[in-house]
């Protein structure tokens, strides 16, 4: 499943908020699970069928199974009372909030060229999601920094974003330069974006940045506690594998995880990845932060919800 595809669903999911109280506000504690070792993060619609349209009954849900936080891509764009009550309700439930996307670009060279209006563009965008980030009780928020600039059929509509194209030193330099002025925007308020490297061989072909290294390296010159990654364990294993050494050489960088597994981008368990020993490691070195369940689920209805939780458990037993 694409992230413009999570985006879709979660607009679509903030649609329904207004429709009826919670059904789910009777559960008492004593109906809850045990929390997971790890701050697992389901998204909107992943437990629709179990806890109906309402966005505020889903977390109700996933905080009753066990879960501990919650991952919503498209917060940006609900309304800012629909914010502030998913704020309250994960406060209220002692989850953490984890990313939304605060910019994403996949087939443009926004931060690689260096164009004026579209700096201001971003600029913008992170200024507004440090609001968002307030109402929801978020500290991470997502920027996908677009593509290369490169020569192909293309070509005339990247040129008009930076001119003819520019040698790999110079796409690189310009985008230190416009996250270093982001950074600036997000460090008075204690937020973090964290960069997304996404796979060129199945979903992302082009975009700026493709493996662990090339975002460790950004965030390195960048130098700011407001720039760091985001190891998406999916596009990690289809861009290069070698998971758990690519970890632990960018541990100082990286401030958030999310999952699905591959083949099918679904629940661990489903594909080749062996989750379990990767949640160990992870575990074993201390993180505290979230793991956003970016994927679908592999079966529908209230059983393959219930397949999901299943497959965190077993992958959480370490």
């Amino acid at each position: 499943m694409q992230r413009r595809t999570f985006l879709s669903t979660a607009l679509a999911a903030g649609a329904a908020f207004a429709a009826g109280a919670s059904r789910l506000s009777a559960q008492t504690a004593a109906g809850t699970k045990p929390a997971f070792r790890l701050g697992y993060a389901p998204h909107p619609g992943m437990f629709k069928a179990s806890a109906g349209d309402n966005v505020i009954d889903q977390i109700k849900f996933a905080a009753d199974q066990g879960f501990t936080a919650w991952e919503d891509n498209g917060m940006m764009s609900r309304p800012e009372a629909e914010q502030e009550a998913i704020g309250r309700t994960l406060a209220e439930r002692k989850m953490q909030m984890g990313v939304f996307v605060a910019y994403a670009n996949f087939d443009e060279p926004t931060f690689a060229a260096a164009n004026a209006a579209k700096q201001e563009e971003i600029l913008a965008r992170i200024t507004a999601s440090v609001e968002v980030a307030k109402r929801c009780g978020a500290k991470w928020i997502t920027v996908v920094p677009g593509s290369v600039d490169q020569q192909s059929d293309k070509t005339a509509k990247w040129n008009k974003y930076g001119g003819a194209r520019l040698a790999e030193g110079y796409q690189t330099a310009h985008a230190i330069e416009l996250l270093r002025r982001c950074a600036a925007l997000l460090e008075p308020h204690g937020l973090v974006m964290v960069l997304e490297a996404l796979n060129w061989n199945r979903d992302h072909g082009g975009v700026l940045l493709e493996k662990a290294d090339q975002s460790y390296a950004l965030c390195k010159a960048v130098n700011s506690p407001a720039c760091k990654m985001l190891f998406d364990i999916y596009h990690m294993q289809i861009a290069g594998g070698n998971l758990i050494p690519n970890i632990d050489l960018a541990w100082d960088e990286i401030a958030y995880f999310q999952i699905g597994d591959n083949p099918g981008r679904k629940e661990p368990g489903t594909g080749e990845i062996n989750y379990r020993n990767v949640f160990r490691h992870i575990h074993a070195k201390g993180y505290t932060g979230v793991l956003g369940m970016e994927h679908g689920n592999s079966r529908s209805g209230k059983e393959g919800e219930q397949a999901v939780i299943q497959a965190y458990r077993e992958a959480d037993g370490f």
